[in-house]
């Protein structure tokens, strides 16, 4: 054998070892027919898997994908992050717009029981619930480089996911693309739909049929949120007109960082503190209750419990979220959503835990 054909088979081999490591480590993928705690066969079409979004295929994003229950060609394809960051896209999935909810019952030491939520948003789309940024929900790192992620980083790892999801289930690359979430996915998600605008602008392969974005709720920017809290307690009926009024004209609008010099602005502030210290301020019409692993900004919050065995009232919000703690560590169900073994060793619904740099 010539040296050339030496070097050509050498060439070859490295080739279809490259085919095979893409192929085990690009997109892997199972269909769940079961879960346990759901009585019979999943009434709905579930697939679970993980997505290599770096080079070197140390970052595995987990997701969790739901066809739509209508028109899966031709019904709209919504890639989905819940907020945090780290908090897990089970959260949607089991206790917003998903397929399941969990159903609230006394936690008497079984596996917590699925029922059929009749509003799914699956009713009439496809939805690609990803757990992102790496470290959230059952995504992992091989490499402690690898867990390190920031802003910046994790909106191109979405970015590269649905590329490579879509690459591998080219039967929705003509569904319309919509990218949602909520919370700090607010950040997120635009520069995530500007990477795909940039991509199809200069003719990247897949061709991205990007329609939009929507956003629940979302991070904006951090004093201009914080400032608004004292004009929209006062717009919810929290507050009394005299005490908006008057913070209104002695604080000149500005609730921030005030001057510890203007006493009168530092008084009303402090009233306003004390109308709403009872408060459950993400949603005022719920009761405000102990948070069982809280998003990362709430983890100073007297209102915590990391997690389980303490138990939230039932009409808690918060008690639902008790019973995805004891579901998702089950080994049964962590079988049936086909998650590696030993890759993530808790399951934390919110993980404040992750190496994550705010850079925006």
């Amino acid at each position: 054998m010539t040296g050339l054909s030496q070097l050509y088979l050498i060439s070859l081999c490295f080739y279809l070892l490259h085919l095979l490591d893409f192929s085990e480590f690009v997109v892997s993928q199972s269909i769940v027919q079961y879960l346990p705690g759901f009585n019979g066969p999943l009434p709905f079409y579930l697939e679970t898997g993980y997505v290599s979004v770096s080079e070197f295929n140390d970052v595995q994003l987990f997701y969790y994908f739901v066809k739509s229950e209508s028109n899966p060609t031709k019904d709209p394809l919504i890639l989905w992050l819940s907020g945090g960051p780290g908090c897990s896209a089970l959260t949607a999935l089991a206790f917003e717009f998903g397929p399941l909810h969990f159903k609230i019952a006394e936690y008497n030491g079984s596996l917590p029981t699925l029922e059929l939520n009749p509003n799914s948003w699956t009713r009439v789309a496809n939805i690609l619930f990803l757990d992102s940024p790496v470290g959230t929900g059952f995504s992992y790192s091989r490499s402690f480089q690898g867990s390190y992620t920031t802003d910046t980083k994790s909106a191109q790892q979405s970015y590269s996911f649905i590329r490579k999801w879509l690459t591998d289930h080219p039967e929705f690359l003509s569904n319309p693309l919509y990218i949602g979430g909520v919370s700090y996915s607010g950040v997120i998600i635009p520069v995530i739909a500007q990477h795909i605008s940039d991509g199809v602008e200069v003719g990247n392969k897949p061709l991205l049929n990007l329609k939009g974005y929507l956003l629940g709720n979302p991070v904006t920017g951090g004093e201009l949120e914080t400032n608004s809290k004292v004009p929209f307690a006062y717009r919810m009926g929290l507050l009394s007109d005299e005490l908006f009024e008057s913070a209104k004209k002695n604080c000149g609008g500005n609730y921030v960082n005030v001057n510890p010099s203007n006493v009168q602005c530092t008084k009303d502030l402090q009233a306003i503190s004390e109308c709403t210290s009872r408060i459950n301020s993400p949603h005022i019409l719920e009761p405000s209750c102990i948070l069982v692993t809280p998003k990362p900004k709430e983890i100073n919050s007297s209102r915590i419990i990391h997690s389980p065995p303490h138990t939230p009232g039932f009409e808690c919000r918060s008690y639902g979220y008790m019973l995805s703690y004891y579901w998702a560590n089950d080994k049964r169900v962590r079988m049936a959503l086909n998650v590696r073994k030993g890759t993530v060793l808790e399951w934390i619904r919110c993980n404040s835990g992750i190496n994550y740099l705010a850079d925006r």
